[in-house]
């Protein structure tokens, strides 16, 4: 081999040796795309409504807590580790004395930890890597069942047409009552979840051009940002159509289309400030409208988006119309738990029979 022949393969060996292997660059090009990739992860973090990061924030910290008491890294998400996650949550305190952790909540946990686990702390989670826990805790809600235990609230209560019937005639005729029958109006025909309706601007609620109602834009979802049509209603009291309008004209919000639509009041001079409603004074308003009206049920927040599933379906409407309203996914199991109890009396072995 000649010194040129030697040469090339050397010069040709250490170009080799210099190429980063695929998917791999240098040390200061790394680093930058580490920083992209955190910066990435905190924008997109930030765009998520507050409930939701609060939700994630607090199922990490219950993670850390329980990794404390059983001396495991808190990066050991493991099925394992998620199944005795599963058997500490069960015997921890509810959120009233005397009643332990609800199982929706255990299984929000779950959810939380590894969501939190994938996005923030980068680890690389099997997709089933939680199903151990989740038959654990099913195993673990059917003999609460049997046994007759009572965890949690429950699921809130659906807020029925004939309830909101109760609370429009004993709204008082200010300001107040004008904003909460329209609250609540809004809140039941978009289905609308507590931080959804607090987040509307004054600008995403528009006129139909055609003049059939309105044309309520979404922004801030926890799943799906959409748009919702909302026609006029039969019944004038209860129109969510006039009581927007009513609101709107009443409240002066229409000179800040930035907005929020539904604003807080003064509590001595009644007047309208520029702050909005954030997701808890929603839910707020709306369990107090139930308690002025002396309604038999104890509506939240999320009372409205039940009853609009349940009146649609006593209507005859199609699952779908109902899943496009609120914003649930196509063949939502979770959206057709809200009209179980209605069902008995739609589908009966008994029509047609006695």
């Amino acid at each position: 081999m000649t010194n040129a022949d030697q040469s090339v393969t050397t010069s040709t060996t250490d170009r080799q040796a210099v190429i980063p292997p695929p998917g791999r660059f240098d040390a200061e090009t790394e680093a930058r795309l580490d920083g992209i990739d955190r910066d990435a992860t905190k924008h997109v973090e930030d765009n998520r409504p507050e409930k939701t990061r609060n939700g994630y924030a607090a199922d990490w910290r219950a993670w850390e807590a329980f990794c404390r008491e059983t001396s495991l890294p808190p990066l050991a998400v493991r099925s394992g580790t998620l199944v005795l996650f599963t058997e500490w949550c069960w015997i921890q305190p509810g959120y009233k004395a005397g009643l332990f952790m609800a199982p929706s909540t255990i299984d929000r946990r779950l959810a939380g930890v590894v969501v939190t686990g994938r996005r923030q702390h980068r680890l690389q989670l099997a997709v089933d890597v939680a199903e151990e826990a989740r038959a654990l805790l099913k195993a673990k809600v059917k003999a609460m069942e049997k046994a007759g235990e009572q965890r949690g609230r429950g699921p809130a209560p659906a807020l029925l047409v004939r309830h909101m019937e109760k609370i429009a005639a004993t709204l008082p005729d200010n300001l107040s009552g004008v904003r909460d029958l329209s609250l609540m109006t809004m809140d039941f025909a978009i289905a609308g979840r507590e931080h959804e309706v607090g987040w509307l601007r004054e600008r995403h609620i528009t006129e139909d051009p055609e003049g059939r109602g309105l044309i309520v834009d979404v922004r801030i979802s926890k799943n799906f940002p959409r748009v919702v049509q909302v026609p006029y209603g039969s019944r004038a009291h209860l129109c969510p159509v006039r009581s927007w309008r009513r609101w709107r004209e009443a409240s002066g919000i229409g000179a800040d289309p930035d907005g929020f639509a539904y604003r807080r009041l003064h509590s001595r001079y009644h007047t309208v400030m520029e702050a909005g409603l954030d997701a808890e004074s929603v839910g707020d308003v709306i369990t107090r409208l139930g308690e002025r009206a002396g309604l038999d049920i104890r509506p939240t927040g999320h009372s409205p988006r039940r009853g609009l599933v349940t009146e649609s379906s006593r209507a005859g409407n199609p699952d779908a119309v109902a899943e496009k309203q609120g914003g649930w996914a196509k063949g939502s199991k979770v959206m057709r738990t809200y009209r179980e109890d209605d069902d008995g009396f739609a589908e009966n072995a008994l029509h047609g029979v006695l």
